[in-house]
């Protein structure tokens, strides 16, 4: 979609203007790039239905930056750009993807060093020719190195939230084709991994498809809008290697055998591995044609008879990855984990008092439309000052104006119910960055780690307890602190942390930004073992990023959380319950 490529070069223009240190206007690009990211309508057809006064009713669209669209719509590029490259002709977008390498520092080395690509900062450090320049020493100089690390291995994937909604449309254009009965996602796609390399689809052709059906739809697919190169094309099979740089595959199959190979081609290796040893066990084979007793196909058609006749309990996709399920399956103990529609409410969101995108009261219009019974306004406090975070003054503001609004929505008749809450600053000494006083004031507070990342692991355990023993601090929020394909887990003792969250009653937040999923699936499991509550948020900064939510719940799937795991899987009355009380 047009969207994510506009989104990509309105924030390489913020992180060019942020080199030049040029205050405001790389705010502006980058809450153009986020509202453009998050929106679900077509910007190509925005543009073509209403021009640009359609495109200057999205969020964050002025008309300078919606003539830029409308440049780019009509020509394929941006001239200012163009231009702001060749101002600055080093790969931005690479070298700041290493922890700790914002826009001015790769500006200053290439000024320093001439260094442009990630493999020349790279030998730059390697060489020693970092550390002696002003602003950086040899712990910098180390952590580049280990930040590049981390992008060499986290290369090759793309995040879940990125690739979904491009493969998504894919499905729609091959589900409105008459050739095609049924299309359905498979992989890692469909166990809702945090990271993706490649998607796959399954097609049931259509009983009016005819002759030559299963050909005209491998024509179809690898001629579509985005296809940079066609790996294979046979009768029923076809690769292609898309723009974006990961592969898509298709596969049309006969209606008997396909749930034998959706549940082939879902499972990650390992589990399909342990099901085709129970199959051997009970004289059976599986393959991705069905399951057979000698000759005889006994299942294939769908994927829970195939289960049942193993023995076993329907296994979630998300749930398949040989980590405990299959035994669980067959010992029908298997938990039954929250659904995708189970949420009652996002206690993450910021809104334009500290920055966001959008108003409360466009918030709670967007929360009511999900089906939502509250939403919660967690607005930075003061200490992030680049987020515009409010200090003890301004949130009081802040609260005034959600009580008029709930007492509105009380005298029409609704139920519904804004929050009102804080994402404060967890510092250095594990205080917190506003008075317990204003947060006495909320309905709830959330505290997150947002600076001095790479304390050592005894430090940071003791400034994250340290915030959890504050009887004013519900959530901790992103709690170990990752970004993926950007940087790794802070050091914490995590089960330290466990423990400290269940003695005083602390929630863990899953995040639900695509860029962190954090806490992780192995996480949930352990803080689920543990007895310790968690919330699904989504610290939407707009309105559209509420359906993010989708991406945690399913990370909370993959960690076998059940309902009564999710403090926002309550109606209200139960979650203030268990929120602390100071």
């Amino acid at each position: 979609m047009k969207n994510q490529e506009l989104a990509k070069i309105f924030n390489e223009i913020s992180d060019f203007l942020e080199a030049d240190h040029i205050a405001f206007k790389p705010f502006a690009y980058r809450k153009a790039a986020i509202a453009l990211e998050t929106m679900e309508e077509n910007i190509s057809e925005v543009y073509a239905n209403g021009g640009i006064k359609a495109l200057k009713n999205i969020p964050g669209v002025g008309l300078s930056i919606a003539e830029k669209i409308e440049e780019y719509l009509k020509t394929g590029k941006i001239g200012y750009h163009e231009k702001l490259k060749k101002t600055l002709p080093v790969n931005l977008e690479e070298i700041i993807a290493i922890e700790g390498m914002g826009p001015r520092r790769a500006k200053f080395l290439y000024e320093k060093l001439g260094v442009r690509t990630v493999a020349e900062v790279e030998a730059a450090a390697k060489e020693r020719r970092i550390a002696p320049l002003f602003g950086f020493g040899g712990k910098t100089e180390k952590n580049i190195l280990e930040g590049i690390e981390f992008l060499k291995r986290s290369k090759g994937r793309l995040l879940l939230g990125d690739i979904l909604p491009k493969v998504r449309e894919v499905r729609k254009k091959l589900e409105a084709l008459p050739e095609v009965k049924k299309a359905e996602l498979a992989g890692s796609l469909r166990r809702m991994k945090e990271t993706v390399g490649d998607a796959d689809f399954l097609v049931i052709l259509s009983p009016k498809a005819g002759p030559g059906g299963a050909g005209r739809i491998m024509d179809f697919f690898t001629a579509l809008d985005g296809v940079a190169k066609v790996w294979g094309k046979g009768g029923t099979k076809a690769s292609v290697r898309m723009e974006e740089g990961f592969d898509m595959d298709i596969r049309v199959l006969p209606a008997r055998s396909y749930g034998a190979a959706l549940q082939y081609f879902t499972g990650s290796k390992d589990h399909n591995v342990a099901l085709r040893r129970i199959a051997q066990d009970k004289g059976l084979k599986l393959s991705e044609y069905g399951l057979f007793r000698g000759k005889e196909m006994i299942a294939g058609r769908n994927e829970e008879e195939i289960y049942k006749l193993l023995g076993l309990q329907y296994i979630p996709p998300e749930m398949r990855e040989n980590q405990g399920e299959v035994k669980a399956a067959k010992d029908g103990l298997l938990p039954k984990i929250i659904g995708y529609d189970e949420i009652f409410g996002d206690l993450h969101c910021h809104s334009d008092w500290d920055g966001g995108s959008d108003s409360i009261e466009e918030l709670a219009a967007a929360a009511m439309a999900r089906g939502y019974r509250y939403v919660g306004i967690a607005d930075h406090t003061k200490f992030l000052k680049i987020e515009h975070g409010l200090d003890e003054a301004g949130l009081e503001k802040r609260n005034s104006h959600i009580d008029k609004l709930n007492k509105r929505f009380l005298s029409e008749g609704s139920d519904f119910r804004v929050l009102k809450g804080c994402e404060a600053n967890i510092m250095p000494d594990g205080s917190i960055d506003i008075t317990n006083e204003a947060l006495r004031k909320l309905d709830f507070a959330i505290a997150g780690v947002h600076s001095n990342m790479k304390m050592e692991k005894p430090a940071m355990t003791r400034r994250i307890i340290r915030a959890m023993e504050n009887p004013n601090i519900d959530i901790i929020s992103h709690p170990t602190g990752r970004i993926l394909k950007q940087r790794d887990e802070y050091p914490a003792d995590f089960d330290q942390l466990l423990e400290t969250a269940k003695k005083t009653g602390t929630i863990l937040e899953i995040n639900s930004c695509p860029a962190r999923l954090d806490l992780n699936d192995l996480n949930i499991r352990r803080a689920k073992a543990a007895g310790v509550k968690m919330a699904i948020n989504t610290d939407a900064h707009s309105a559209d990023q509420l359906r993010f939510i989708e991406f945690g719940i399913a990370q909370a799937r993959r960690g076998w959380a059940e309902i009564g795991d999710i403090v926002n899987a309550q109606p209200l009355q139960l979650l203030l319950e268990c929120f602390k009380k100071d």
